[in-house]
């Protein structure tokens, strides 16, 4: 069974940083692409970042410039780090592993992040 456990977010000001990870187990996570989504109150969860296999990185445009998309393979475990924070990122944020753009598994828990103005 597929476990995906997300960590790191907070309260932070405008203009601050956090990194979140995801620790997951029970899939070949060093052959799979993976994501970050994230959830706002009354919104649609999004894709906000995406890193393949071999580390090929791909951003939305509202976090292009601010967000990076990294992975440890060997540690089973994905991370984004968030950078220049906005209120307009606060969400819940999720990980999950990739059919291209496409959520494979059930959602963990996610990680809230919260960015006071």
């Amino acid at each position: 069974q597929v476990q995906l456990v997300e960590s790191g977010g907070g309260l932070v000001q405008a203009g601050g940083s956090l990194t979140l990870s995801c620790a997951a187990s029970g899939y070949i996570f060093g052959d799979a692409a993976m994501g970050w989504f994230r959830q706002a109150p009354g919104k649609q969860r999004e894709l906000v970042a995406s890193i393949t296999s071999g580390g090929n990185t791909n951003y939305a445009e509202s976090v292009k410039g601010r967000f990076t998309i990294s992975r440890d393979n060997a540690k089973n475990s994905m991370y984004l780090q968030m950078n220049s924070l906005k209120p307009e990122d606060t969400a819940v944020y999720y990980c999950n592993f990739l059919r291209v753009t496409i959520p494979l598994f059930s959602w963990g828990q996610g990680t809230q992040v919260t960015v006071s103005s």
